[in-house]
């Protein structure tokens, strides 16, 4: 079954990988274009985008198993490139040292956490409770820190949600594979299903440490 299993992985990382070259590319291009960003960061386009994207990962997860593999693919990738919309002010804010170091660095903590999610024989289900009661509560504080204005304060923030989606990167592989392995999804449409869950862990965490470690320009 380790075999089997490790077919569907490579498909979630191949797609996982795709989403975030499309989101990065997409937010360096636009970057580089004063009047894009101009046009993005000014009125309320920005909250627009964001709503979009929230309403694209929402019904990409929840409708999931309904949808064709084809139509799970190409919403996937509409939802990283207007992610990359949003993603571009990292661009600006952050040297482009730091956001490779910060990348990489990300990079090397997926690939341990998906290997420990992948390979462990604890069930990791009852995790995901606690994790989800944890970025109940992360969003909380985020909220509480836009009020209190404290450097230490959103530091604390940014690190408590980067251990938060570590967790998450052990949880949401484990989960994918017990899914292949009980044929909950068609494998096409797991591989996507996958690819997002692993994509917003690896977002979440890059962005996190960024704001620990990044450099400003």
């Amino acid at each position: 079954m380790e075999n089997t299993s490790s077919k569907i992985m490579s498909k979630v990382f191949l797609w996982m990988f795709i989403g975030l070259a499309v989101t990065f590319v997409t937010g360096r291009l636009i970057a580089n274009n004063p009047e894009a960003i101009e046009e993005i960061f000014t009125g309320s386009k920005v909250i627009i985008l964001a709503i979009i994207e929230l309403v694209l990962v929402i019904w990409l997860s929840a409708r999931i198993q309904k949808m064709s593999a084809t139509s799970a693919k190409i919403l996937f990738i509409i939802y990283s490139f207007v992610t990359g919309l949003t993603f571009s002010s990292i661009f600006i804010v952050y040297e482009i040292e730091s956001i490779i170091y910060v990348f990489l660095a990300t990079s090397l903590i997926m690939l341990i956490f998906a290997l420990l999610g992948y390979f462990t024989k604890i069930d990791l289900t009852k995790l995901g409770t606690f994790l989800f009661m944890a970025i109940i509560g992360i969003l909380i504080m985020g909220i509480i820190s836009i009020f209190v204005n404290s450097e230490s304060f959103s530091l604390g923030i940014a690190i408590a949600s980067v251990v938060v989606f570590i967790g998450f990167i052990a949880f949401d592989v484990q989960k994918i594979k017990k899914m292949y392995e009980y044929n909950m999804i068609p494998e096409e449409n797991l591989a996507i299903y996958g690819a997002l869950q692993l994509y917003l862990d690896f977002i979440n965490i890059f962005i996190d440490l960024l704001k620990i470690f990044g450099r400003d320009n």
